[in-house]
């Protein structure tokens, strides 16, 4: 049974769920509007998911991407934020019920901005996920960062004992699109630059690099000329790009590609990395039951063009959730999405006319492909090389969080590329296998915690009990002082 929050106030109250890019605009959007907001995530921080790789390969660390949304918000007087991961939307009732360590709270609304992103897609393989982690979130990250460079120190310990370490040494990449791009080329300067003096027993440099994906091009929603020059970038740098191959199969040491041809391929490997797909918020499939809206392939959920959910004008879809014109899954389709809700219930609130459809102004694409390399489409304008890589860093130096961490990253990225050094190397065991153990609990970390109401019942008799355990500690102190008995032998 979940508590009941009660309305900050009798103003209207708007609930924001996420913390991603809409979330947080959003939120910012109402700051001088009058209205309470309430933002409910299950992750404490906001995430600048497009640097989620160089976090993973030792570039940044997770804080530089990942500031605390607390302190974002701090300032906001008409917000505040609430742990939890939504697991019911009341479209009638108007409440939205989220849920942490087993502990559920119902929150109330009058106006609701649904912006919960999206989550890695395996289309229906979700096995392949303990065997090759995508990249959607820190944990994600840090996992990966685990796993590439303990790939590396397994190698290194293999080549002493004399053993094959070919699969400990081939990195696998699934998806050519901007992530799967950015990742291969950052794992093959890894080999390559970073770690080239590090071993003494194996030859980083000689490392493998493969790049796989079904599709006939890199990048596709960058057009076929900056495709094939990101291919070609990609190839000089020593990865290998596989197209038109499909994974069928991934287990513990490697993956089965299948071609169009029929022919199938293994590639042994023990470090593999998955970017191809992604799938809406599980929230879009109970909002398209609930309202009638349909609901596609990718759980994305069709809107009205003002983005309002169907026969619900109180309620907002922003960001990746949205089918919509064919709208990317970009940030600034997000960003921009959030800003246009925020300002249609602003203005409802001051008697204003609607502000009519969304309109997705394009800023462009970028991606880097290693270090001075990258592409950009704007407009009709294509870039390559440098002159897009100093684009890319200005933009994305931009839209990180906080005055502090653009410093700090730009100082990271000042070691990184012009130096060959990672900062944000440290990777324990515990991030490698952390979340696959919880995996094995019947409620994940809800399991580690007492469940609610346990200590209510015992609290007297444990309160009691402890302070015997503290007045008994403190005579055998004191006696020991006053004795003199400390350091010497006894018997």
């Amino acid at each position: 049974m979940a508590d009941v929050v009660a309305k900050p106030s009798d103003r209207h109250h708007v609930v924001v769920i996420g913390s991603g890019f809409g979330g947080l605009f959003a939120t910012k959007q109402l700051k001088n509007a009058d209205v309470d907001v309430t933002m409910i995530a299950k992750t404490t921080h906001h995430l600048f998911q497009p640097l989620l790789y160089q976090v993973a390969t030792g570039i940044l660390s997770e804080g530089e991407i990942a500031p605390p949304t607390r302190e974002i918000l701090s300032s906001q007087k008409n917000a505040r934020v609430l742990l939890g991961e939504v697991t019911t939307v009341d479209l009638e009732a108007r409440t939205v019920t989220s849920e942490v360590l087993g502990r559920g709270i119902t929150t109330p609304y009058d106006s609701l901005i649904v912006a919960a992103g999206a989550r890695q897609s395996y289309f229906g393989n979700d096995q392949f996920a303990e065997f090759a982690p995508g990249m959607k979130s820190i944990d994600d990250a840090l996992e990966l960062r685990g796993r590439i460079f303990g790939a590396f120190e397994m190698a290194e310990l293999g080549a002493l004992r004399g053993e094959d370490v070919d699969h400990l040494l081939t990195f696998v990449v699934v998806g050519a699109g901007p992530t799967g791009v950015e990742m291969a080329g950052q794992i093959a300067e890894l080999a390559k630059r970073t770690l080239k003096k590090d071993f003494r027993a194996i030859n980083t440099k000689r490392a493998r690099v493969i790049l796989v994906d079904a599709a006939n091009q890199v990048l596709p929603p960058f057009g076929s000329r900056l495709g094939h020059w990101s291919q070609k970038a990609l190839e000089d740098l020593g990865v290998e790009v596989m197209l038109g191959a499909m994974v069928t199969d991934v287990d513990e040491r490697g993956l089965v590609v299948k071609f169009k041809s029929g022919r199938t391929e293994r590639i042994d490997s023990l470090c593999k990395v998955w970017a191809a797909g992604v799938q809406a918020s599980p929230l879009g499939k109970q909002l398209g039951e609930q309202s009638g809206a349909p609901v596609d392939r990718a759980g994305r959920i069709g809107v009205n063009p003002d983005l309002t959910l169907p026969g619900h004008p109180e309620v907002f879809v922003v960001g990746d959730m949205i089918s919509l014109n064919n709208l990317p899954g970009v940030a600034q389709v997000a960003i921009q999405g959030a800003k246009h809700a925020a300002k249609e219930i602003d203005g409802r609130l001051k008697g204003k006319p609607s502000g009519g459809p969304f309109k997705y102004f394009d800023k462009g694409s970028m991606a880097t492909i290693s270090r001075f390399r990258a592409v950009a489409s704007v407009g009709k304008v294509r870039l390559t090389g440098f002159v897009a890589w100093v684009m890319w860093l200005a933009v994305h130096l931009f839209y990180i969080t906080g005055f502090k961490n653009r410093v700090t990253a730009v100082m990271h990225w000042f070691v990184s590329f012009l130096g060959r050094g990672r900062s944000e190397r440290t990777a324990t065991e515990q991030q490698i296998f952390a979340r696959s153990a919880l995996s094995r609990l019947d409620r994940g970390a809800a399991d580690l915690v007492s469940p609610p109401g346990y200590y209510d019942s015992i609290a007297e008799q444990a309160e009691q009990d402890q302070r015997e355990r503290l007045e008994q500690n403190a005579e055998q102190e004191s006696r020991l002082t006053d004795s003199g008995q400390r350091g010497v032998s006894v018997g």
